[in-house]
């Protein structure tokens, strides 16, 4: 399995504040990864400074290429589509304005069409609202347009930023469900930051633990998630 994304002695700040003190890890193509930690561990941060929207150092590849100094707009154009926290859906648009949205970018405008209908079948809840406005969904459903908007990019890689955040217990089991469908089926490279972490663990190949802007722990996901003493320390459960 080749690497897609190389991320190497990454460092980040907001303003004198260092947030992140030379994060390095690697995520193989295909793969589902997710970083884990507590709140302010550095999680949200790692995402920000892979599409350059926090001022960082450090070397960060994509597909072999340097993403350093280009703007966030050219990375998305690249491939790396970011679904931040607070999913980001432009309310006043429908759902089916959303989704066309994020394909503003692409030239083939034939297969914008059945990519749609390609996200209705990810999300057949999406479908039955495609006239109604994005601010009138519940936060299940938002959530459900945020990633499928993101996927109308026909991304390489995906950065998901705490996707159960706010949602209920059932609704986050099924969203998860579908990204572990889109991870296996439309080979969507995922990297996910989540605080629940004994289910990002069941779906994920690879885990990295974050702690005050560095990694302290990595491996397998199942063996990760069988590690009491890991999940005691790092993972509170």
């Amino acid at each position: 399995m080749s690497v897609l994304l190389s991320v190497h002695d990454l460092r980040a700040y907001y303003g004198q504040v260092q947030a992140l003190h030379g994060l390095s890890f690697d995520l193989n193509e295909g793969s589902m990864t997710t970083l884990l930690g507590a709140n302010g561990a550095g999680k949200t941060t790692t995402l920000r400074a892979i599409c350059n929207m926090v001022r960082s150092t450090g070397g960060i590849q994509f597909e072999g290429k340097p993403l350093n100094g280009k703007s966030t707009e050219n990375i998305v154009r690249l491939g790396i589509a970011h679904v931040p926290q607070g999913r980001g859906t432009f309310t006043t648009l429908t759902v089916e304005e959303n989704l066309q949205l994020g394909a503003i970018s692409r030239k083939d405008t034939k297969a914008i069409s059945s990519d749609i209908e390609r996200m209705y079948a990810h999300f057949p809840v999406l479908k039955q609202r495609h006239t109604q406005q994005a601010g009138t969904l519940s936060g299940g459903e938002q959530q459900m347009l945020a990633v499928a908007r993101a996927l109308m990019l026909r991304p390489r890689l995906m950065l998901l930023d705490e996707p159960s955040f706010g949602l209920a217990p059932l609704i986050v089991r099924d969203l998860f469900n579908i990204l572990g469908k889109i991870n296996r089926e439309d080979k969507v490279s995922i990297l996910v930051v989540e605080q629940n972490a004994q289910l990002a663990l069941e779906i994920a190949d690879k885990a990295y633990v974050i702690e005050t802007g560095r990694i302290v722990m990595s491996g397998n996901a199942k063996e990760i998630a069988n590690d009491e003493s890991v999940r005691k320390s790092y993972l509170g459960y």
